[in-house]
């Protein structure tokens, strides 16, 4: 038997499944009514893992969903081309391939070999997931400027491998590898 989950329950990164389609929770806020006899409600804003699509929906406390069948692999990026990006299961050897409007712009944060996790939903793959940070090497950084330092906080711009453009400390040099947050796409260190 399926698990079912309650909406009060769902947080954020919640996995759960609503009209046959795999959803992920981004937020998760509860209103608690101030009269009696008034309804909890939950309001979520999720992210349809087939579409991508972001929207906000309200359900009462009570309301059920069914866990997804969703697994999650662990893959490494190939390469792309014109059927889209694929990928090496890691388990089977088996090449999967995702198109290009669902990987979106995953791959300003990807290089070959990659490791990330590959959404499977009912055997297909329809996503990924993207380790929290990726390292990828300084393809270009303006040269720092002395005296360049009165806000205290003083980057430069730097472009990367994948082309990805990001704002780092003044002291990263090109052919340096940076560690880069995968949610904001800002620096978040030396590799």
């Amino acid at each position: 038997m399926a698990v079912l989950i309650d909406a009060i329950n769902v947080k954020r990164r919640t996995l759960f499944e609503l009209e046959n389609t795999p959803f992920c929770c981004l937020e998760a806020e509860v209103s608690t009514p101030t009269a009696r006899g008034g309804q909890t409600l939950v309001r979520l804003k999720i992210r349809n893992l087939l579409t991508s699509a972001v929207f906000e929906k309200t359900f009462k406390a009570g309301d059920k969903f069914k866990e997804p069948d969703l697994q999650l692999i662990a893959a490494s990026y190939l390469y792309t081309d014109n059927d889209g990006s694929h990928f090496l299961d890691q388990e089977t050897y088996e090449t999967l391939t995702l198109a290009g409007e669902t990987i979106g712009n995953a791959l300003d944060l990807m290089v070959e070999g990659t490791e990330i996790q590959l959404h499977k939903y009912n055997g297909n793959p329809i996503g990924l997931q993207l380790p929290t940070f990726v390292e990828l090497a300084v393809a270009y950084a303006e040269p720092g400027v002395r005296g360049d330092t009165s806000s205290g906080g003083a980057t430069k711009l730097a472009r990367l491998e994948t082309g990805l453009e990001i704002r780092v400390p003044l002291f990263i040099k090109e052919g340096e590898k940076v560690k880069v947050s995968t949610e904001d796409r800002g620096f978040a260190g030396r590799a």
